[in-house]
Order: structure tokens, then sequence, then C-alpha cells
């Protein structure tokens, strides 16, 4: 069975990350969390992205913070796509995370979400919709969110008006 693999490169990155798990949970994905690292253990990096593609995952989700480059590094080994999450640590607040994410060389892409927890989130979701093409309950539950989405900001927007007279 498809899952989505979230790597982080530390545990201190978790508590980002796991909006992302959230995300898949809440929609029913399998997924399984690994912290490794591309520059402290890129042959384990390496090896747990052969693995993970050989027994199905679909697609990763990377977290890395400052300048490291984890989704970089698990493009590199797979064709599967690869998503990843500029983490909002160290002095630039995730600027550099960011701009080292995005500015992959062509032919090894990367998609790159927001940076921090929105963008963990988004990247939950963005699998969820990948996965979606080949699987129609997971398309349905999706659909099914969305809904959920906008029946609460609909319900908040009617509240507001009753609040405020218009």
């Amino acid at each position: 069975m498809p899952f989505v693999a979230i790597l982080m490169g530390s545990e201190s990155d978790w508590p980002v990350m796991q909006a992302a798990a959230d995300t898949l949970r809440g929609l029913e994905i399998e997924h399984e969390v690994r912290i490794t690292s591309a520059h402290r253990t890129p042959q384990a990096t390496a090896e747990y992205v052969a693995d993970a593609v050989a027994r199905d995952c679909a697609v990763f989700i990377c977290g890395a913070g400052m300048a490291a480059h984890l989704a970089g590094a698990v493009a590199a080994h797979t064709v599967r796509p690869v998503i990843g999450v500029p983490i909002d640590s160290g002095p630039l607040s995730g600027f550099d995370a960011l701009l080292s994410t995005a500015q992959m060389p062509g032919g090894i892409p990367v998609a790159t979400v927001a940076v921090g927890k929105a963008g963990a989130k988004n990247a939950g979701y963005l699998a969820a919709q990948m996965l979606s093409l080949a699987d129609g309950a997971i398309a349905e539950r999706l659909e099914a969110d969305r809904e959920a989405n906008r029946d609460k900001i609909r319900n908040q927007n009617q509240r507001l008006q009753t609040e405020i007279g218009g």
C-alpha cells in the first residue's frame, strides 16, 4: 500500500513537521516519520530512501532548517515526488532554508511549500493530492475536508455578522 515518508534532519524539527503527520492522519493516509540528516547521516538517508521506495513510498516530505537540504538529498536518490518544508529556525528564521529548498538544479525537482507549520500542513495536503490521482477514496476525503473548511468559514462569517448586526 502506498505511503508517505516524513523525514526531518533532527528531533527539534518535529514541532513543525508534526503538522504534516496530523494532516495525513486526518485524511487517513499511511505515513511514517524518520529522523535522518543529509549531512550527518548521508549514507543512512540514501539507504532509507531506497528501502522506502522498495516498500512503495509514493511521496517524500522533507523538513530541514537553516541551509540544510534534506529534500535535495532525498530527491537525488529517487524519482518519486519530494516536497520540501523549510523549517523556521536559525538566525534567518527559515529564509535560508526556503532558498536552499527552492533553488534546485533543473532535472532534480523539489516542490517547496511555505516556511514553518503552515508549510508542513500544506505538504501533507499536497502529498494527499498526489496520492488522490490514483485513489478515489483519498480524493473524496480531500473534498470532504475542503467542504468542512468552507463550512467553518461560513459559520464564522455568520457569527460575525450576527455580532456586529450586519
